[in-house]
């Protein structure tokens, strides 16, 4: 069983990557796999896909015990809650939603010292919307610098998801900021920027996602 919606978002990031001036593969794929079952994630895994996204620390949990067997990368995308930060530092790969240096902190002691450390995202709120997680463009130096202390993470980049805009123009502003956000670091060990979307993956694309988070143009509309 193969997946064509994947084949089709791989073809997309591809013609993107091209559009943007970008070399091919500059862009990876992260399979959003919310409420996806294990048999699923197995076939898209037979057909090359490697790094799953995961909101929920329960829900995951089992789909890693099932997939031990295969080599895949999890990252986690949802909103940390302080009493799940064990299992994530104990788990997954990435966690790209760290917003407060406290649960930061929480993530580095809890690593545990036989694995690398946990490759780590700010998330920032470039939209300004209340209801989402992230710390404002202006708060990112700060932690980026508080978090680049603590030795259980290694600081990659920076996350978004911004509001949904249908205009492309606008897409690309969101996503520019957060851009402008990570290259007024000035770091060179920042390599990584998470943003875009089934809905918009090209315009970041062009504004310079490293890592595109796919769902729904992968697996379908969730139930």
């Amino acid at each position: 069983m193969t997946s064509p919606g994947l084949d089709a978002v791989l073809a997309r990031i591809r013609a993107a990557e091209t559009a943007a001036g970008r070399p091919a593969g500059a862009v990876a794929l992260l399979a959003a796999s919310k409420q996806q079952t294990p048999a699923t994630l197995r076939a898209t895994a037979a057909q090359g896909q490697r790094d799953y996204g995961e909101n929920y620390v329960q829900e995951a949990l089992p789909k890693m015990a099932a997939l031990v067997d295969l080599d895949l990368s999890w990252h986690f995308i949802g909103r940390i809650q302080r009493n799940k930060t064990r299992d994530i530092a104990a788990h997954f790969d990435w966690v790209h939603t760290v917003d407060r240096l406290d649960i930061a902190q929480r993530l580095s002691a809890q690593r545990p010292a036989s694995r690398a450390p946990l490759q780590t995202l700010i998330e920032v709120n470039v939209s300004g919307e209340a209801s989402k997680g992230g710390v404002a463009p202006a708060a990112v130096p700060a932690l980026a610098l508080a978090i680049g202390t603590l030795p259980g993470l290694r600081l990659r980049g920076l996350m978004s998801l911004p509001a949904p805009e249908d205009d492309p123009r606008r897409q690309r502003a969101a996503f520019a900021e957060l851009r402008q956000a990570l290259e007024a670091l000035a770091d060179p060990t920042l390599d990584t920027l998470s943003m875009g979307t089934s809905a918009d993956l090209e315009a970041a694309i062009a504004e310079g996602a490293t890592i595109v988070r796919v769902g729904t143009a992968i697996f379908g509309a969730r139930s």
